[in-house]
């Protein structure tokens, strides 16, 4: 018994379309899965500068910055002075 024509060309097409599709889909899964592992590492990046920069703050507690609300150092040998606080120009009116 032999096939028709019409048939073969259905299977050798369903063959073809499922290769296809399955390249397609594991391209898929592998761009997910390093598109997780990119995200996992850079936020295990982000945790490990985050743990440093407080075990940096416990260690130098004299160097924290000074919160906003303080009047501008007009200390000269303040590397943070600010230079209209040194020569006495101020904003308030």
């Amino acid at each position: 018994m032999s096939t028709s024509v019409g048939v073969n060309v259905f299977r050798w097409s369903a063959l073809g379309l499922g290769v296809f599709y399955g390249i397609y889909h594991q391209a898929s899964i592998s761009a997910r899965d390093r598109l997780a592992k990119e995200k996992h590492d850079y936020d295990h990046h982000q945790s490990l500068i985050s743990q440093a920069k407080a075990q940096w703050a416990k260690e130098h507690p004299s160097e924290q910055p000074k919160p906003s609300g303080d009047k501008p150092s007009a200390d000269p040998k303040d590397p943070n002075a600010d230079l209209l606080a040194l020569y006495g120009i101020s904003d308030e009116k």
